[in-house]
């Protein structure tokens, strides 16, 4: 009896600690200025289309602006060699998801093409060392920009998320004019796909690929109009090193969507106008990349009524829809995701032990 108690009291505990590792804000990485940088990024582009009486098109320039979102804490030389790599993935995101769009694509056919860009893109940021790491946002961009009806031919789009990006980089560098300090030859390692790093690599965009595309499948299946949300809540987990991290970043995923997406109800119960749909789009972006590095849960809380407010300015569907797809996306990609990972992982141990077996028997004989 004393032992049964003593599991329970075990299995509690350990359910507390999760819970409270999942609520507590990690330290900041020294850089206080990033929020204020991505920030000013995403709201001046968005600022300048509210203006000129183009919101619909905030959310391609936001998607670009999302380059300022990378190299925090590098030195400005660094910062802008790493945000013109991360905008490659980005504007690529882009241009595919708005092709997709104009050429009227099948869901199959879009779901094949996003599941091998993940692919590809995933061996894009391994090898740049992309941090944030992996092509989430790539990904994201892809199925977003797809699932909007075009609104004009497609250099529009693709434009303005570039100049988005230029300016978000042009931000990121600024900072040089007061330092002015280069250091000749400097730049980012980007690691070959030949040698002990190639095939990890494959394999981790091989799992790329599975997990997006089960989700895509599995979203086409039970009847979603468009699954680009689970597509890219598969991808979460997996831009962890680790299993453990892989999981907890999959369970953030899930609370943090959720969380934003009572928020973002709040926001449309009054059915509010263009313009007061491109004002929470514009704010939300501070406290998301202040939260991005200390909470990734509390972070999405901001970042989920974000990009649901962009896509509904582009492409406006009913309350109702948006909140429940946008949930059920959530959870099957996410549950798709981890268990994707746990299934490598157990491969990976499988694989393991195989090997020190063989070991084993070679120095036995």
């Amino acid at each position: 009896m004393t032992g049964g108690r003593r599991s329970i009291d075990g299995a509690v505990q350990a359910v507390v600690g999760y819970i409270r590792g999942t609520l507590r804000l990690a330290p900041g990485d020294g850089d206080r200025w990033a929020p204020i940088r991505v920030g000013l990024g995403v709201a001046i582009p968005s600022l300048a289309l509210l203006v000129f009486g183009h919101e619909e098109f905030i959310i391609y320039a936001v998607f670009g602006a999302f380059a300022g979102m990378y190299g925090r804490g590098e030195t400005h030389q660094l910062r802008l060699i790493h945000q013109s790599q991360a905008a490659v993935l980005l504007i690529a995101g882009v241009s595919v998801g708005v092709a997709l769009s104009d050429l009227n694509t099948p869901e199959w056919a879009l779901i094949t093409v996003e599941s091998l860009f993940a692919a590809a893109g995933s061996v894009l940021a391994d090898r740049a060392r992309l941090c944030p790491g992996g092509p989430f946002f790539g990904i994201f961009a892809l199925g977003a920009c797809a699932s909007v009806e075009p609104l004009a031919p497609p250099w529009v789009p693709i434009g303005v998320s570039m100049l988005a990006a230029v300016f978000a980089i042009t931000l990121g560098f600024a900072g040089w004019v007061r330092h002015r300090t280069w250091r000749a030859g400097s730049r980012r390692t980007i690691r070959p796909l030949r040698g002990h790093h190639g095939l990890p690599m494959m394999r981790h965009a091989a799992t790329y690929m599975v997990a997006v595309a089960s989700a895509g499948v599995f979203g086409m299946l039970i009847g979603l109009d468009h699954a680009y949300w689970a597509m890219a809540s598969a991808a979460v987990p997996l831009a962890a090193a680790e299993l453990p991290g892989r999981i907890s970043r999959g369970v953030h995923r899930v609370l943090g969507t959720f969380s934003g997406l009572i928020l973002t109800a709040l926001i449309l119960w009054a059915d509010p106008s263009a313009l007061w749909l491109a004002i929470p789009v514009i704010l939300l972006q501070f406290p998301t990349e202040f939260l991005m590095i200390r909470n990734y849960g509390f972070a999405l809380t901001f970042f989920t009524p974000m990009i649901l407010l962009m896509t509904q300015l582009a492409n406006p569907i009913p309350r109702s829809t948006l909140l429940i797809d946008r949930g059920i996306e959530t959870l099957l990609g996410a549950v798709i995701g981890i268990t994707v990972v746990m299934l490598v992982g157990y491969l990976a141990k499988r694989r393991v032990a195989r090997m020190g077996r063989r070991v084993g028997e070679v120095e036995s004989d």
